[in-house]
Protein backbone atom coordinates (compact mmCIF):
# COMPACT_ATOMS: atom_id res chain seq x y z
CA UNK A 1 0.00 0.00 0.00
CA UNK A 2 1.13 3.32 -0.78
CA UNK A 3 2.11 5.60 1.71
CA UNK A 4 0.00 8.61 2.53
CA UNK A 5 1.08 12.10 1.37
CA UNK A 6 2.96 14.11 3.52
CA UNK A 7 0.40 16.78 4.94
CA UNK A 8 0.80 19.79 2.92
CA UNK A 9 2.53 23.42 4.74
CA UNK A 10 -0.20 26.00 5.70
CA UNK A 11 -1.37 28.14 2.71
CA UNK A 12 -0.25 31.23 4.73
CA UNK A 13 3.04 32.42 6.28
CA UNK A 14 1.83 34.75 8.98
CA UNK A 15 -1.71 34.59 10.67
CA UNK A 16 -2.77 38.26 11.78
CA UNK A 17 -6.16 38.85 13.88
CA UNK A 18 -7.79 42.23 13.55
CA UNK A 19 -10.93 43.42 15.03
CA UNK A 20 -13.75 45.93 14.09
CA UNK A 21 -15.00 48.27 16.74
CA UNK A 22 -17.39 51.43 16.91
CA UNK A 23 -20.99 52.14 17.54
CA UNK A 24 -23.97 49.89 15.86
CA UNK A 25 -25.08 51.41 13.00
CA UNK A 26 -21.68 52.44 11.73
CA UNK A 27 -20.89 49.82 9.51
CA UNK A 28 -18.54 47.08 10.43
CA UNK A 29 -19.89 44.34 8.79
CA UNK A 30 -20.67 46.20 5.83
CA UNK A 31 -16.83 47.10 5.33
CA UNK A 32 -16.20 43.43 6.63
CA UNK A 33 -18.20 41.91 3.47
CA UNK A 34 -16.71 44.19 1.43
CA UNK A 35 -13.56 43.33 2.16
CA UNK A 36 -13.77 39.68 2.16
CA UNK A 37 -16.95 38.88 -0.07
CA UNK A 38 -16.53 41.92 -2.39
CA UNK A 39 -20.30 42.61 -1.86
CA UNK A 40 -22.51 45.03 -0.22
CA UNK A 41 -26.01 44.99 1.10
CA UNK A 42 -28.22 48.03 2.13
CA UNK A 43 -30.09 45.82 4.60
CA UNK A 44 -29.47 46.60 8.18
CA UNK A 45 -28.31 43.01 10.00
CA UNK A 46 -27.48 43.56 13.86
CA UNK A 47 -24.58 41.53 14.40
CA UNK A 48 -25.34 39.72 17.75
CA UNK A 49 -22.23 39.03 19.77
CA UNK A 50 -19.63 38.58 17.17
CA UNK A 51 -19.07 37.32 14.20
CA UNK A 52 -15.76 36.53 12.17
CA UNK A 53 -14.76 36.19 8.25
CA UNK A 54 -11.05 35.24 6.74
CA UNK A 55 -9.25 36.37 3.58
CA UNK A 56 -5.83 35.62 2.63
CA UNK A 57 -3.66 38.16 1.07
CA UNK A 58 0.09 38.98 -0.10
CA UNK A 59 2.20 41.47 1.47
CA UNK A 60 5.56 42.07 0.68
CA UNK A 61 5.70 38.57 -1.01
CA UNK A 62 4.39 36.46 2.00
CA UNK A 63 0.67 35.28 2.28
CA UNK A 64 -0.68 36.71 5.43
CA UNK A 65 -3.90 35.23 6.64
CA UNK A 66 -6.29 37.95 7.79
CA UNK A 67 -8.41 36.38 10.78
CA UNK A 68 -10.91 39.59 10.85
CA UNK A 69 -13.36 39.56 14.07
CA UNK A 70 -16.79 41.86 13.79
CA UNK A 71 -18.24 42.85 16.81
CA UNK A 72 -21.81 43.95 18.27
CA UNK A 73 -21.73 47.99 18.95
CA UNK A 74 -24.81 47.62 21.32
CA UNK A 75 -24.17 48.09 25.41
CA UNK A 76 -25.66 44.37 25.76
CA UNK A 77 -23.23 42.48 23.86
CA UNK A 78 -20.15 44.66 25.64
CA UNK A 79 -18.93 41.84 27.99
CA UNK A 80 -18.77 39.34 25.08
CA UNK A 81 -16.91 41.28 22.84
CA UNK A 82 -14.08 42.44 25.12
CA UNK A 83 -12.80 38.58 25.66
CA UNK A 84 -12.14 39.27 21.95
CA UNK A 85 -9.64 42.16 22.42
CA UNK A 86 -6.51 40.79 24.32
CA UNK A 87 -6.20 38.04 21.20
CA UNK A 88 -6.15 41.17 18.63
CA UNK A 89 -3.55 42.03 16.43
CA UNK A 90 -4.31 45.16 15.14
CA UNK A 91 -8.05 46.98 15.65
CA UNK A 92 -9.96 49.29 13.53
CA UNK A 93 -11.78 51.78 15.25
CA UNK A 94 -14.71 52.56 13.01
CA UNK A 95 -17.15 56.11 12.98
CA UNK A 96 -19.88 57.06 10.43
CA UNK A 97 -19.17 60.54 9.19
CA UNK A 98 -22.87 61.43 9.07
CA UNK A 99 -23.63 60.21 12.57
CA UNK A 100 -21.14 62.65 14.69
CA UNK A 101 -22.13 60.52 18.26
CA UNK A 102 -20.34 57.74 16.82
CA UNK A 103 -17.42 59.48 16.34
CA UNK A 104 -17.63 61.50 20.30
CA UNK A 105 -17.62 57.61 21.17
CA UNK A 106 -14.11 56.68 19.67
CA UNK A 107 -12.39 58.04 22.82
CA UNK A 108 -14.97 55.22 24.99
CA UNK A 109 -13.94 52.56 22.48
CA UNK A 110 -10.38 53.77 22.69
CA UNK A 111 -10.54 53.43 26.44
CA UNK A 112 -11.75 49.90 26.19
CA UNK A 113 -8.52 49.10 23.88
CA UNK A 114 -6.12 50.58 26.56
CA UNK A 115 -8.44 48.04 29.68
CA UNK A 116 -8.94 44.96 27.55
CA UNK A 117 -6.29 45.10 24.62
CA UNK A 118 -2.43 44.45 24.57
CA UNK A 119 -0.50 47.44 24.96
CA UNK A 120 1.20 47.06 21.40
CA UNK A 121 -1.82 46.61 19.06
CA UNK A 122 -1.79 48.55 16.38
CA UNK A 123 -5.40 50.67 15.71
CA UNK A 124 -6.26 52.75 12.88
CA UNK A 125 -9.37 55.04 12.90
CA UNK A 126 -11.66 54.61 9.73
CA UNK A 127 -14.69 56.89 9.31
CA UNK A 128 -16.98 55.32 7.27
CA UNK A 129 -20.62 56.32 4.92
CA UNK A 130 -18.07 58.46 2.92
CA UNK A 131 -20.03 58.67 -0.24
CA UNK A 132 -22.57 59.84 1.60
CA UNK A 133 -24.13 63.44 0.90
CA UNK A 134 -21.80 66.02 1.81
CA UNK A 135 -25.14 67.86 3.49
CA UNK A 136 -25.50 65.10 5.45
CA UNK A 137 -21.80 64.76 6.85
CA UNK A 138 -21.79 65.69 10.30
CA UNK A 139 -17.76 65.06 10.57
CA UNK A 140 -15.52 66.98 8.71
CA UNK A 141 -12.72 64.80 7.87
CA UNK A 142 -9.95 67.43 9.38
CA UNK A 143 -11.55 66.49 12.29
CA UNK A 144 -11.09 62.54 11.87
CA UNK A 145 -7.45 63.29 11.22
CA UNK A 146 -7.21 65.59 14.37
CA UNK A 147 -7.92 62.69 16.12
CA UNK A 148 -5.88 60.29 14.53
CA UNK A 149 -2.94 62.83 15.22
CA UNK A 150 -3.53 63.00 18.83
CA UNK A 151 -3.41 59.42 19.38
CA UNK A 152 -0.71 58.63 16.62
CA UNK A 153 -2.60 56.23 14.64
CA UNK A 154 -3.56 56.29 10.80
CA UNK A 155 -6.83 57.83 9.66
CA UNK A 156 -8.41 56.48 6.48
CA UNK A 157 -12.36 57.60 5.33
CA UNK A 158 -14.14 54.92 3.54
CA UNK A 159 -17.11 53.77 1.88
CA UNK A 160 -18.38 49.91 1.68
CA UNK A 161 -20.77 50.61 -0.60
CA UNK A 162 -18.42 52.32 -3.03
CA UNK A 163 -15.70 50.44 -2.25
CA UNK A 164 -13.44 53.45 -1.46
CA UNK A 165 -10.32 52.76 0.37
CA UNK A 166 -11.83 49.53 1.63
CA UNK A 167 -8.57 47.73 0.56
CA UNK A 168 -6.49 50.26 1.53
CA UNK A 169 -7.46 49.95 5.29
CA UNK A 170 -7.16 46.30 5.75
CA UNK A 171 -3.39 46.09 3.75
CA UNK A 172 -2.47 48.61 5.95
CA UNK A 173 -2.84 47.79 9.16
CA UNK A 174 -1.70 44.24 8.13
CA UNK A 175 0.98 45.66 6.83
CA UNK A 176 2.41 47.87 10.12
CA UNK A 177 1.70 44.36 12.15
CA UNK A 178 3.80 42.35 10.22
CA UNK A 179 6.67 45.39 10.22
CA UNK A 180 6.14 45.17 13.86
CA UNK A 181 6.26 41.29 14.46
CA UNK A 182 9.24 41.55 11.86
CA UNK A 183 10.80 44.14 14.15
CA UNK A 184 10.33 42.15 17.50
CA UNK A 185 11.96 39.12 15.98
CA UNK A 186 14.84 41.22 14.95
CA UNK A 187 15.16 43.07 18.18
CA UNK A 188 15.55 39.32 20.06
CA UNK A 189 17.99 37.60 16.91
CA UNK A 190 21.65 39.32 18.56
CA UNK A 191 20.44 38.58 22.03
CA UNK A 192 20.14 34.78 21.05
CA UNK A 193 22.95 34.56 19.15
CA UNK A 194 24.95 36.34 22.00
CA UNK A 195 24.19 33.95 24.93
CA UNK A 196 25.47 31.00 22.76
CA UNK A 197 28.22 32.94 21.78
CA UNK A 198 28.44 30.90 17.85
CA UNK A 199 30.54 31.15 15.57
CA UNK A 200 29.64 34.05 13.77
CA UNK A 201 29.88 32.07 10.20
CA UNK A 202 27.50 29.57 11.64
CA UNK A 203 24.99 31.99 12.97
CA UNK A 204 24.81 33.61 9.23
CA UNK A 205 24.17 30.20 8.23
CA UNK A 206 21.55 29.52 10.56
CA UNK A 207 20.05 32.96 10.90
CA UNK A 208 19.51 32.56 6.77
CA UNK A 209 17.69 29.53 7.12
CA UNK A 210 15.63 30.61 9.97
CA UNK A 211 12.33 32.23 9.01
CA UNK A 212 9.90 34.00 10.93
CA UNK A 213 6.55 34.62 10.58
CA UNK A 214 5.94 37.56 9.30
CA UNK A 215 9.73 38.69 8.53
CA UNK A 216 10.87 39.51 5.24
Amino acid sequence: MAAPPVRARADYDCLIKLLLIGDSGVGKSCLLLRFSDGSFTTSFITTIGIDFKIRTIELDGKRIKLQIWDTAGQERFRTITTAYYRGAMGILLVYDVTDESSFNNIRNWIRNIEQHASDNVNKILVGNKADMDESKRAVPTSKGQALADEYGIKFFETSAKTNLNVEEVFFSIARDIKQRLAESDNRAEPTTLKINQQDPAASSSQAGQKSTCCGS
